[in-house]
């Protein structure tokens, strides 16, 4: 089944048009910088050489047009027409305590997604509009919404709920929701599938490390624990984000800066991490250069992101009383093997032998083990293909929706 997977930011749209059958990507793309002057577009019909070009793109339903116009093209493209596309899978980041699954989109969804928006105010809305230009252009396709925090809803409360007053869980849906689920998920999937690890009988520890992180804690196949929390700001060290910090200190910046709260969100969402801590890049490839030359606070803030990993996984063992798996994943996880060293440095005495040679050999374009045969704990680097997950829930349900009710 052709299926187009669709995940809108504020100012982007990418895609992929993937054959679920085969598993294999036919084409994808993005748009960049929408509502700019000048757009971005990018757009790659299978391994042959990807093309670019700037257009004034003003909103994402423009975007959608352009994306559309180009897989249609009789020169370029993939399609012949609108209905080849048989599915449409939309990232959709929050889906509150409302899905617990992907799930046909209808105006009943369209109403809980906006209800999130206070929840994911910097995801969601985005989200939403790129459903409404879809359904637009591909309206015999069937639309699906695949939830970043569906992997998570099977955290129980002891995990999920925060020491405050209960009412305002009750009232506001205040707990954690944990994000990153479609990469956690495919990672774990492929970690069982290339261990013979059974999932049913199984702990792991799956590290999503890119511009934004997240670590969870998986018992017998399903998420038990994960870093991030209500929004996708708590837990570890991240490019922009602060990750984890005293909840006091917002109170004291307040007081002592003068801060109006939509500074100080933007300081803790986009001026913190690893770029506020070095003072010169979020990007973990930028830094690791400059530690190498001598730049101190790029090495502390390098230090200080494994430091805050390394707790994570130790934690997570004790959360599942042992471990037989940890999994990196994502733009560091796989690409950074001096990262993955300083995270797993110390860890011999719970279980877990790296091999430099795999390590370092370990690029990010295959599914490498980096620890000995002899470890107790096997570490991977597994790339992570949350299009992948999308594009199959999508198909799944759109099977689904056209069976007739009387087979």
């Amino acid at each position: 089944m052709l299926t187009l997977v669709i995940n809108c930011g504020s100012s982007s749209v990418k895609y992929q048009v993937i054959e679920t059958d085969t598993r294999e990507k036919v084409a994808d793309g993005m748009v960049e910088r929408i509502g700019a002057v000048t757009s971005i577009v990018k757009h790659q019909v299978g391994s042959q050489k990807p093309t670019k070009k700037t257009l004034p793109i003003e909103t994402h339903t423009m975007a959608l047009k352009e994306i559309m116009d180009f897989l249609l093209d009789p020169n370029v493209g993939v399609l012949k027409s609108p209905g080849d596309i048989a599915a449409v899978g939309h990232r959709v980041v929050h889906g509150g305590e409302t899905f617990k699954d992907s799930v046909l989109i209808d105006e009943s969804v369209i109403e809980a997604i906006e209800h999130a928006f206070d929840l994911a105010p910097l995801h969601n809305p985005p989200n939403l509009k790129g459903i409404e230009a879809a359904r637009q252009y591909l309206p015999d396709a069937v639309h699906v919404a695949v939830f970043d925090t569906a992997f998570h809803h099977s955290l129980p409360p002891e995990a999920y709920l925060y020491a405050i007053p209960n009412r305002l869980y009750r009232r506001y849906k205040i707990r954690k929701y944990g994000f990153h689920g479609t990469s956690h998920y495919y990672v774990s999937r492929r970690f069982y599938q290339l261990t013979g690890v059974n999932a049913h009988d199984s702990k792991l520890i799956t590290c999503h490390l890119g511009n934004g992180c997240s670590i969870t804690a998986i018992r017998d196949g399903h998420s038990m624990d994960t870093s991030m929390g209500f929004t996708p700001l708590s837990g570890l060290v991240m490019g922009t984000r602060c990750g984890d910090i005293d909840p006091s200190i917002l109170f004291y910046l307040v007081e002592k800066e003068e801060l109006p709260l939509n500074h100080l969100h933007a300081m803790l969402n986009r001026n913190s991490g690893l770029l506020g801590m070095s003072g010169y890049a979020a990007d973990m490839r930028d830094l690791i250069q400059e530690a190498e030359n001598g730049d101190r606070r790029c090495e502390q803030a390098i230090e200080a992101f494994c430091y805050r990993a390394k707790q994570y996984i130790g934690s997570y063992m004790a959360t599942l009383d042992g471990c037989d798996g940890i999994v990196f994943t994502a733009g560091i996880g796989e690409n950074a093997p001096i990262i993955r060293a300083k995270i797993l440095k110390g860890l011999a005495g719970l279980g877990v032998e790296l091999d430099a040679a795999r390590n370092t050999n370990a690029d990010g374009q295959r599914e490498y083990r980096i620890t000995t045969d002899a470890s107790r704990i096997q570490a991977w680097v597994i790339p992570t293909n949350e299009e992948l997950v999308i594009a199959l829930d999508a198909a799944k349900i759109a099977a689904a929706a056209k069976q007739s009710p009387w087979v």
